[in-house]
């Protein structure tokens, strides 16, 4: 049997009445499923991220789902982050992520050095500091932000803080950045947090966790 032309029959004038409704129908269920899935897949995010809370270990291990923006200057630039940290094996994992999901570009740290791959092209170096530098133009302090993202200067070196009456930190000056944050998961003083904005002289960084996954205990 010959598939049924929706243009096709509108144009012969052919009794497509029925024909244009269910078409309009099937789009509307579509739509409605879509929606829901998004709202249940909201839903489960708020979840998992409510519940978060910061490893008593220092240096855990952790991996989470967000967004990042970065304003230098007059130029801006947004996308989605995957970030999987691995202190035991020595390594971190980087995705920037266009809006479907599709990689941009990836970090990769261990102990050997860093890398970078973005637009079928590798760079190399001995960090992601002076890798960043080099490719990006600015530096990203992975060493630093690696504690800074779960709500805890890092130990290496000097720290101004400022706590809120939940003893969670509002204000983190460190390194010449400054880490002010804007959201946590909860009201624990052990919450992790979800939202803030870190800059220094020449950057501004905004980090979204829309996800946080399970952090070893």
């Amino acid at each position: 049997m010959k598939p049924a032309n929706l243009a096709g029959d509108l144009q012969l004038g052919m009794p497509d009445k029925e024909l244009f409704e269910m078409f309009t129908l099937n789009r509307m269920l579509c739509c409605i499923l879509l929606l829901a899935t998004a709202m249940l897949f909201g839903c489960a995010n708020r979840l998992i991220v409510k519940t978060a809370v910061r490893s008593q270990q220092y240096d855990a291990s952790f991996s989470f789902n967000g967004r990042v923006s970065v304003k230098r200057g007059v130029d801006f630039s947004s996308a989605g982050l995957r970030w999987v940290h691995n202190p035991e094996e020595d390594e971190d994992e980087i995705l920037i992520l266009e809006p479907m999901g599709q990689t941009i570009a990836r970090i990769h740290r261990e102990a050997q050095g860093s890398m970078l791959e973005a637009d079928g092209r590798f760079y190399v170096s001995q960090d992601v500091e002076s890798l960043t530098k080099q490719v990006l133009g600015w530096t990203l302090p992975l060493s630093l932000l690696s504690h800074w993202v779960v709500g805890v200067p890092s130990k290496g070196s000097e720290a101004d803080i400022q706590r809120d009456a939940k003893k969670q930190i509002t204000l983190l000056r460190q390194a010449g950045w400054e880490i002010r944050y804007q959201r946590y998961a909860n009201t624990s003083a052990e919450a992790l947090p979800t939202r803030f904005v870190m800059k220094n002289e020449k950057l501004e960084m905004t980090v979204i966790i829309d996800e946080w996954e399970k952090q070893q205990p």
